[in-house]
């Protein structure tokens, strides 16, 4: 197997001009820069189509709940995981320290949310008729920075959607805070809880 990282947009990788171009109003682009990576992966033969895991928490949780709502999940992603990320981007901003992101992501409360906030709130974008790729959310009950609500609302939604009950399946850790584990033994089964369940799906 290969293990690859995708230094989108929005990120820190490459300075502050890096991250700023996906601010708000531009946050597709990160969106969109994902996508590219994995069809690049999927023409130089590093991956195969339906054979392609992908992994994110916190903001990377956010991708990870764009990357399976955007039209073309089901043709890139064979499976995510998707930890203690934010998914309702029409609430954030009222739970735990949501309110001091809004510079980045945009005030829901504001025009923002029809002008551009309502196209990438993951929640909001899952639709009657469309699939999604196999998906771990996992998430903290004692989560101080993003709500545990986030997981818990999107795992609800999908474990009753008729083309993604089946194969939505949801974590919780009563420990942990927004890292997830209190020590390194909740670490060790967490991690392999989530390459146990990329394995199992990417492996049929």
């Amino acid at each position: 197997g290969a293990w690859v990282d995708a230094n989108i947009r929005g990120g820190g990788e490459y300075g502050p001009r890096w991250h700023q171009a996906a601010l708000k109003e531009n946050r597709n682009k990160a969106y969109e820069d994902f996508e590219a990576v994995a069809e690049d992966l999927i023409r130089r033969g590093v991956a195969r189509t339906g054979r392609l895991g992908i992994m994110g928490g916190s903001n990377g949780g956010l991708l990870m709940g764009n990357m399976i709502t955007r039209p073309r999940a089901m043709e890139l992603f064979g499976a995510c995981v998707c930890q203690v990320p934010l998914l309702d981007m029409k609430r954030y901003s009222k739970l735990l320290a949501g309110a001091s992101w809004m510079g980045e992501y945009g005030d829901p409360d504001t025009e923002d949310w029809e002008k551009f906030l309502h196209k990438y709130s993951a929640y909001q974008n899952v639709k009657e008729d469309s699939k999604y790729p196999p998906t771990l959310f996992i998430t903290s009950t004692k989560d101080d920075r993003v709500h545990p609500g986030h997981a818990r609302k999107m795992a609800a939604k999908l474990l009753d959607h008729p083309n993604a009950k089946t194969t939505t399946y949801y974590y919780e850790n009563i420990e942990g805070g927004h890292g997830g584990a209190a020590d390194n033994k909740q670490k060790a089964f967490m991690d392999s809880l989530q390459y146990a369940f990329l394995w199992q799906q990417l492996s049929k």
